[in-house]
């Protein structure tokens, strides 16, 4: 299985007034993690919507769970890795550590879509290739 870690410093403007990381910083780490983890695929967002036709991989659905609040100056890990793939969509889970105490962790949900023709700002859902989901685990790849 693929997982990419992510270091990240908490800067002043991630803190709500409490000093504590606001939780929709949160939604920005973990998107930012999973641009990091399909770069380290060797799929980059403009790559894989040349190569497939995709429009992108937006998030339908996430969770999340907080169990240690993270502050400014502190440093924690993201690992970041598919959790599971659908027929069109997949989930990706996060881990976020502090030292090596789970602080949080979220799942998305993803959908590999393309634009419908007549309405540009539509999307429908598209298969995910086999070769792509096999760049994330040691799935064999679907002919």
């Amino acid at each position: 299985m693929l997982i990419n870690k992510r270091e990240l410093h908490i800067e002043f403007g991630d803190c709500d007034p409490g000093g504590i990381v606001y939780f929709p910083r949160y939604f920005e780490f973990v998107d930012a993690c999973t641009n990091a983890l399909f770069e380290l695929a060797g799929l980059p967002q403009p790559r894989m919507q040349k190569m497939y036709g995709i429009a992108g991989i937006p998030v339908v659905e996430v969770r999340a769970q907080f169990f240690v609040p993270s502050q400014f100056g502190d440093r924690v890990v993201v690992e970041s890795a598919v959790a599971d793939w659908g027929r069109s969509s997949f989930s990706v889970r996060h881990r976020v550590l502090k030292s090596d105490t789970l602080a949080a962790e979220l799942i998305e949900k993803r959908v590999w879509v393309m634009r419908v023709s007549d309405d540009p700002v539509r999307f429908k859902a598209k298969s995910i290739p086999w070769e792509v989901k096999g760049k994330f685990s040691d799935l064999p790849e679907k002919k």
